[in-house]
């Protein structure tokens, strides 16, 4: 069997966590855009004990790459692969709607957020209550999302990402040049994050990829000083694409505080936010 139909495939691999029920999802597709090459779709999964009588949080996964890269590289688009469907199935089996979409271009997360806050009475979302889910190179893309749409966007859960260069470093303009992932904030600065959207960082203290923990640190670092409000958990032992690659206790319980993050800060529509 060649490596590209592989279950070793990293196109095949599953998050290293299970919830009840959460395989069982099966998403509904709805299109959101087309181009000349056809229809551009997000998929919704949805809770099993979902009905229609009370609008629910979600959480859209978000890519920092293009599909038709990935459909090259890959196989497959992002929202096929194992690792998106399966941390949308976990969103799912945790009370809320996971969401996945494609792409021709990164960009194209401002029209699918837009798309589901215009329909999400008919989606049966509460479009008070969406928070965004990144990891790797897919980070840049949702930080650009959150300085420019953070009044739109509840909480956000990153996990091993590349974030933003600071202080005249270059390592995220260096690996988006080389790995093609979009640096969309790259002229912007860690104070243009909103103030008032609650972070999730975390670190894989093992984590190979050049330049990425240190540029987190130096992150890390200048959102701290400016009071940004945020979590930052050093997963010690783990290496990049630990959720994938590193069936530990650790790895497992990392990802349910991670569920659990998005759970608690997506639960009350009325929450106050941070100040």
């Amino acid at each position: 069997m060649s490596q590209d139909t592989s279950q070793d495939h990293i196109s095949h691999k599953r998050v290293l966590f299970r919830l009840p029920g959460a395989d069982a999802v099966v998403p509904r597709s709805e299109e959101y855009a087309r181009t000349d090459a056809g229809p551009m779709t997000i998929d919704l999964y949805y809770p099993p004990s979902a009905t229609d009588a009370v609008p629910l949080a979600a959480v859209l996964f978000v890519t920092g790459y293009s599909d038709i890269g990935a459909q090259r590289m890959l196989g497959c688009k992002f929202k096929a692969m194992g690792a998106f469907v399966s941390w949308a199935q976990l969103a799912a089996a945790s009370g809320l709607v996971g969401m996945t979409y494609e792409n021709s271009h990164p960009y194209d997360v401002d029209q699918a957020l837009d798309y589901i806050r215009e329909h999400a009475d008919e989606f049966g979302i509460d479009a008070r209550r969406i928070g965004v889910w990144a990891c790797s190179g897919h980070v840049p893309n949702a930080l650009s999302l959150l300085m420019e749409r953070g009044e739109d966007i509840k909480c956000a859960a990153f996990l091993y990402g590349y974030t933003l260069d600071v202080d005249g470093a270059t390592d995220i303009a260096d690996m988006a040049a080389k790995m093609k992932f979009v640096t969309v904030a790259a002229e912007k600065v860690v104070e243009d994050l909103p103030r008032d959207v609650p972070l999730w960082l975390v670190r894989a203290g093992q984590d190979g990829m050049p330049g990425l923990n240190h540029a987190f640190d130096r992150f890390v670092s200048k959102a701290r000083a400016a009071n940004l409000p945020m979590t930052v958990v050093d997963h010690a032992t783990a290496p990049h694409a630990f959720d994938l690659l590193d069936d530990s206790a650790a790895t497992r319980q990392v990802i349910k505080n991670t569920l659990a993050f998005l759970q608690h800060h997506l639960a009350n529509p009325d929450a106050p936010r941070p100040v």
